[in-house]
């Protein structure tokens, strides 16, 4: 039995807030639209990450047995979402002279060491797309079979005509899509068609072979984007591959998948046509989306430049874990505007909010009545504001019990490291300072105490006289 039953989710699908209820009692499948590694992620990018890692960790609290699946985009992005435009990997490969694999593992591995910084929890299944090309195969073949795809002198389209609810998600019935307008009709039979495998360009183009190629039933090339998320959700958290082969009639449909708000009307709504028309059924029971983190007014992306990395903001003297707060005071589906001065204040909030917890003495207690509070709150569409706010409530509260029981309970959401110690080296300077300061405490020369005291405030550091000594830390 899960710990609460009454988990609600904002449902992109529905447009609605509706109680979660997972395919199989106890566990969950979580997909999360992971990195194109050819280069950094930005703060921007990480948010997303932020959003899923706290319904991971929901799900977890909530005692549901999670299986979470990010892929690893190492191939098929193209620069445009039209099928147009250059392979990014190979654009990335091109430029800094390396081959696409170094280029994904070097951007990989920096990712993942965002994600530590971040204490983002990694997901049990990492799937790279060049590693899944069998099951990206086969799944073409299953939509060849039900007659879904047609071939143009570029590769391999999906016929979206042939779907009644296609861009049902997206609302699409509702817009007019002209051609000329989304994208160049090209040879494509409707506007809304998408690649699902790209020919490599032929030796008599005059163009440079590519890096990345595999041969096919169709010619040789490489997947579309959208199609390498729905091989790789459906094979491992589907169950509709065996041995690379894919077989629809055994699919079924999975619990969760998340991803950013800009991958609604093309990514995703490209994802649930190609899976349901090769499986004959439902993709995804709850689609959650995050909203962008906005820089003056406009959305943070790669393509404008981008903003800053998490490296970046740690060079400005920014704690990553002040980052994931400022994340938290708002709710993922709100934009949320970013500033350094709005990530100051998040980081002194932050450390206002540690330095108040290191000085509660554990009784041993939990308090009940906080911990309904705040487990309602999350569980309520994973409404980190509110949930801080019930946290500094807590801790404000003088006549509270089991205050840090209970903020351990907290933290396995927050993932904020609340109750652990920050390993600070004090300066030789302050350290000299403080113990010509302890010799005169101790020979009851009070005034040159408290001069140095005084001396060292003013020098950033704030000292406490406990029975175990001075305690030191830095204002």
């Amino acid at each position: 039995m899960t710990k609460n039953q009454n988990l609600k989710l904002f449902n992109t699908l529905t447009r609605k807030k509706e109680i979660f209820k997972s395919i199989e009692k106890g566990s969950v499948g979580i997909y999360t639209c992971g990195p194109t590694v050819y280069w950094y992620q930005h703060i921007g990018n990480l948010r997303s990450y932020v959003f899923s890692d706290i319904l991971k960790r929901v799900m977890l609290y909530d005692d549901y047995k999670v299986k979470h699946v990010m892929n690893v985009t190492d191939v098929g992005h193209l620069t445009s979402d039209a099928d147009e435009g250059e392979d990014k990997m190979e654009k990335a490969a091109q430029k800094e002279h390396k081959n696409a694999k170094e280029i994904a593992d070097y951007y990989w591995g920096i990712f993942r060491r965002d994600f530590k910084k971040l204490n983002i929890v990694e997901p049990d299944i990492w799937s790279k797309a060049s590693e899944h090309i069998k099951e990206q195969i086969g799944l073409i073949k299953k939509l060849e079979k039900k007659e879904f795809i047609y071939k143009t002198s570029d590769g391999i389209y999906f016929n979206t005509s042939k779907l009644k609810n296609y861009g049902e998600m997206a609302n699409m019935k509702n817009q007019k899509l002209e051609a000329g307008k989304r994208i160049d009709l090209g040879e494509k039979k409707n506007i809304t068609d998408f690649a699902l495998w790209k020919f490599s360009p032929s030796t008599s183009s005059g163009q440079a072979k590519r890096q990345q190629e595999w041969p096919s039933p169709w010619g040789i090339g490489f997947p579309g984007w959208h199609l390498e998320c729905s091989a790789m959700s459906l094979k491992y958290l589907g169950n509709a591959f065996k041995n690379g082969n894919f077989y629809g009639e055994r699919s079924r449909t999975i619990d969760i998948h998340t991803g950013g708000i800009d991958h609604i009307p093309i990514h995703h709504t490209n994802e649930i046509a190609q899976s349901e028309a090769a499986t004959g059924k439902k993709f995804v029971n709850f689609w959650l989306h995050g909203e962008f983190l906005n820089f003056g007014g406009e959305k943070i992306s790669k393509s404008k430049g981008g903003l800053f990395t998490l490296s970046e903001l740690e060079e400005k003297g920014f704690k990553p874990l002040a980052y994931r707060y400022l994340l938290l005071t708002a709710h993922y589906r709100t934009p949320l505007n970013f500033s350094l001065q709005s990530l100051q204040e998040a980081q002194n909030g932050y450390e206002r909010l540690k330095n108040i917890i290191s000085e509660i003495k554990n009784d041993k207690k939990t308090n009940k009545a906080y911990l309904n509070e705040f487990e309602a709150t999350i569980n309520n569409d994973l409404d980190m504001p509110k949930a801080l706010s019930v946290l500094w409530k807590l801790v404000r509260d003088k006549r509270a019990v089991g205050k840090i029981k209970t903020i351990t309970e907290m933290d396995k959401i927050f993932g904020l490291d609340l109750l652990k110690k920050e390993k600070s080296e004090t300066p030789q300077e302050i350290q000299k300072l403080i113990k010509e300061r302890e010799k005169a405490r101790k020979s009851k020369d009070f005034r040159k105490s408290d001069d140095l005291r005084e001396k060292i405030k003013f020098l950033g550091y704030l000292i406490k006289d406990t029975p175990n000594g001075p305690k030191v830390k830095k204002i």
